[in-house]
């Protein structure tokens, strides 16, 4: 992981790491040199402008690129193939619009958050509760992103409510995704 992923999971009293949420000890983190020379001479072309930037930057360069975020804006809002089987709850937390933690702009959709916060605090170095996590049964209303943009890019890039019921709780979705992936292969 790189040091702005990794940040965040290390600012907590027990960390956990960012990919298998399992608790590491943060003393016996090692940096990877030669993957950061790597990261530091391969050039790619940016998904927008095409300008070739080293692997290393090309996070911060995709975050500032106009035209990166001129396709996200074109891009069409999600709509699912085939409506949700699920009854539409009443008693729990909105989770279809939010409050942008920056200036409190009210009912925005998961996209329109991203939009918003990318055109309105892409330099706000202020860390925020995602109201998206805030708002689901596992979600940590104290936890505050350290890079809250980069967070809903790429921890919010779907709607919850095409792949969660969230009436059964963890093991149980995890013994129903295990079923049907035995079941499809």
């Amino acid at each position: 992981f790189c040091g702005e992923c990794l940040q965040p999971c290390l600012q907590v009293p027990s960390p956990l790491c960012p990919l298998c949420r399992m608790p590491f000890d943060p003393k016996k983190v090692e940096k990877a040199s030669s993957v950061e020379k790597q990261l530091s001479s391969y050039k790619a072309p940016c998904r927008g402008c095409s300008k070739k930037v080293t692997l290393a930057k090309m996070r911060s360069h995709v975050s500032s690129c106009t035209k990166v975020q001129e396709q996200m804006a074109n891009c069409p809002k999600f709509v699912p193939v085939v409506p949700t089987s699920q009854p539409i709850p009443s008693n729990i937390p909105n989770r279809s619009t939010f409050v942008c933690p920056y200036c409190g702009a009210r009912n925005l959709d998961q996209q329109e958050l991203v939009k918003h916060c990318m055109e309105n605090h892409r330099n706000d170095p202020n860390k925020v509760v995602c109201p998206v996590c805030s708002a689901m049964p596992w979600g940590d209303p104290s936890y505050k992103s350290a890079n809250f943009l980069q967070h809903l890019l790429h921890r919010h890039k779907f709607s919850y409510d095409t792949f969660v019921d969230y009436n059964i709780d963890e093991e149980a979705a995890l013994q129903a995704a295990l079923a049907l992936s035995l079941s499809e292969n």
